[in-house]
């Protein structure tokens, strides 16, 4: 199942802590990546193309951002095809708008989830026998550190 199917299957269940830990968990890096396929099906059997047969671009043919929103931490691959000498290097210019519009989709939805959370606490602070209303700072229950 995957983890969209998985979170709407929380939130069905009733489950909200779970949906939200499950969406956090998933949520914490964005990866970003830039490569040239081959639209050139009839390449003879090892004709060497833009990708490999698993789909996935060969070593040097793809530019990759990895952003991790906890850590802070940003990874960047670029391949030697999109250097200055490489024929895919006025590419690198996209990639880099794609990694800016992706740093403000992250700035965006960390608001949404602020939002998120407010409402989430006032509303169970308003529940009778709600964890939060006993203790409004501790909406989320704790983490269990034998079991991430």
């Amino acid at each position: 199942m995957g983890v969209s199917n998985e979170f709407k299957a929380q939130l069905k269940a009733g489950k909200i802590f779970e949906a939200l830990t499950l969406a956090l968990s998933e949520a914490i890096e964005l990866e970003i990546t830039t490569w040239v396929s081959s639209a050139d099906s009839d390449a003879s059997p090892g004709v060497r193309t833009d990708q490999s047969l698993s789909g996935q671009p060969l070593p040097g043919h793809c530019m990759r951002t990895r952003i991790n929103i906890v850590d802070g931490d940003i990874e960047n691959e670029v391949g030697s095809e999109f250097l200055n000498s490489g024929p895919y290097n006025e590419l690198r210019e996209f990639h880099l708008q794609q990694v800016h519009e992706g740093r403000e989709i992250i700035q965006e939805n960390l608001a949404n989830l602020q939002q998120l959370f407010t409402v989430l606490t006032n509303t169970l602070s308003e529940i009778p026998g709600s964890r939060a209303r006993s203790n409004p700072q501790q909406v989320l229950p704790p983490i269990d550190s034998d079991n991430p």
